[in-house]
């Protein structure tokens, strides 16, 4: 048995069946692929059904079985087909990743109430709608494991990005809330706040003059996460090994968020600090 086939057992994930939403590239086809490594079933929604089957197909070369399902996860409706879909092809779901989001530009003074309700509706209700659909199997069976990728920006705001942080705050909150009614029931429910991270969408953002050094210079670890940084913690939390973390919000982000006091002016400790 090699490494790789080690850790998989140590998860403990072999044989279930495992939803990831936003699927179709980044983050969610890196967490489909870290998942399948342990020996799960993939279920792959997302809005691009084209990118949704380019994930299936990639994991169908490695021996996985995963099925692909166009879904709109801001849709009650097509949530519902999806979560039926799932049950007839896959079985019962253990673990759904809630991971889809959206962002659109727009500062409070100036974003339209359309912009506003699209992003509650895919990065807020949406989770919400996955929770109630994929929920009720685990709460009928009396075990199972949500996950919730939010983002950093639930603790910080980010100016001209309109709705971004108050959904993805609204996540964290939505998490803690099902972690206290579920809970008891035998359903955990998380979130994980990635930080920066580069993704297909982001990638030319990085290759911008000095953004990348500046950016990395920002973290403890002095470097922008890849996709996989937050797959392999996704996968952490839907494991049996995470069996007693349960309303919890962990930060993957290279320790940014305690790098934020060296923004802050202090007068002879800069030499130092670059020493």
């Amino acid at each position: 048995m090699t490494k790789d086939q080690n850790a998989a057992h140590w998860l403990g994930l072999e044989s279930s069946v495992c939803v990831v939403t936003g699927a179709a590239g980044g983050i969610g086809r890196a967490i489909a692929a870290t998942l399948a490594d342990a020996g799960a079933s993939l279920a792959l929604l997302d809005r691009d059904e084209a990118g949704c089957h380019e994930t299936a197909q990639a994991l169908h070369a490695r021996g996985t079985r995963a099925l692909a399902v166009g879904c709109d996860i801001s849709d009650a409706a097509s949530v519902n087909r999806a979560c039926e879909q799932v049950g007839r092809e896959l079985g019962h779901v253990d673990v759904l990743i809630n991971n889809a989001g959206l962002l659109r530009a727009g500062g409070i003074e100036d974003i339209g109430l359309d912009d506003w309700n699209a992003m509650l509706a895919v990065n807020l209700t949406g989770y919400m709608l996955c929770a109630q659909a994929f929920g009720r199997g685990m709460l009928a069976r009396n075990r199972g494991c949500i996950v919730h990728v939010a983002s950093i920006a639930a603790h910080h705001p980010q100016t001209w990005s309109g709705a971004y942080s108050p959904s993805k705050a609204g996540i964290a909150m939505l998490s803690r809330q099902i972690a206290a009614e579920w809970g008891p029931r035998g359903v955990r429910s998380n979130t994980l706040c990635p930080g920066m991270i580069r993704t297909p969408l982001s990638r030319a953002f990085y290759e911008q003059g000095d953004v990348e050094a500046r950016r990395s210079a920002m973290t403890a670890s002095r470097r922008i996460g890849e996709p996989n940084d937050i797959a392999e913690v996704a996968a952490f939390l839907a494991s049996k090994r995470a069996a007693y973390v349960n309303g919890a919000e962990i930060a993957v982000d290279g320790g940014f968020e305690c790098m934020l006091m060296d923004l802050v002016p202090r007068p002879g400790y800069e030499a130092k600090r670059a020493a």
